[in-house]
């Protein structure tokens, strides 16, 4: 990772804002391990591409682990990814929470919920979360994740999404520190081949650099923060996806057509 400047703990005045805690990707997940054997690096079922985690990074499942943990020290001791503080400092005491959703969600919820509508808009979710360099995640990967837990195509999404959806988030961030190798608070080059390749991804050096200057901010060292490894991790499994869906016998290659190939593409883009 490339090393940012600290963040400055004056924005965050109180231990509350620090949400999202330290929880291990259950098994299964991206991440859980390398794959050895086949000839693409693959292994048995996931070939040439990756292996698709059972239940799929998108927030299925119970949560791996309790809320309130706090996170690890180094860089990921900031509020890093997890929704800034009220206006007040902190978030909104949990009141009663909603049958099945965790009292801390709820109440980060009504905190996140500025305009109290009793749901949560892209606009709020993207003041709401931040990177460790203090940056906002960015507008793609929060409509991302807004359509992803938006159970209604409304474009928002109401108290059960938004716990579904810091779930997700924990569920990335602890990969995200697990591929941190030098505890920068973002990825490098070298780190992110070497995620691809823990993730079962065959892929070559070439693409991982088309990826940083694809979304890394330009500098001497290009580096990813969260909010892109998401994105960038949650596109490539969508599109390995569509790839297998046509590549029957899991060699690699297939032959489509220019309609089949747009198709593929525009039904798969996040």
């Amino acid at each position: 990772g490339t090393r940012g400047p600290s963040p400055c703990p004056s924005r965050y005045p109180v231990s509350g804002a620090r949400l999202t805690p330290a929880l291990s990707p259950p098994q299964g997940f991206p991440g859980a391990g390398p794959y050895s054997g086949g000839p693409y690096g693959g292994g048995p079922p996931p070939g040439p591409y990756g292996q698709p985690p059972p239940g799929g990074p998108y927030g299925g499942g119970p949560p791996p682990g309790p809320y309130g943990q706090a996170p690890p020290g180094g860089a990921y001791g900031s509020p890093y990814g997890g929704p800034q503080a009220g206006p007040y400092g902190g978030a909104a005491p949990g009141g009663n929470a909603p049958p099945g959703v965790d009292p801390e969600a709820f109440s980060w919820f009504q905190t996140v919920d500025v305009d109290h509508s009793g749901f949560i808009s892209v606009k709020e979710l993207k003041q709401a979360l931040v990177n460790n360099n203090w940056s906002s995640f960015n507008d793609e990967t929060c409509l991302l994740m807004i359509n992803m837990f938006d159970k209604t195509r409304s474009g928002r999404i109401d108290v059960y999404g938004f716990s579904a959806l810091l779930r997700f988030i924990q569920q990335w961030r602890s990969l995200f520190q697990q591929y941190d190798r030098d505890q920068s608070g973002s990825i490098s080059f070298s780190e992110l081949q070497q995620a691809f390749s823990q993730m079962g991804y065959n892929l070559s050096p070439q693409f991982s650099q088309l990826l940083l200057a694809r979304y890394a901010q330009r500098s001497p060292n290009p580096s990813i923060q969260l909010d892109r490894f998401i994105h960038i991790c949650m596109q490539l499994q969508s599109l390995t996806d569509a790839f297998r869906e046509k590549d029957t016998a899991l060699v690699g290659n297939v032959r489509l057509s220019y309609e089949d190939f747009l198709t593929m593409v525009v039904t798969r883009m996040l």
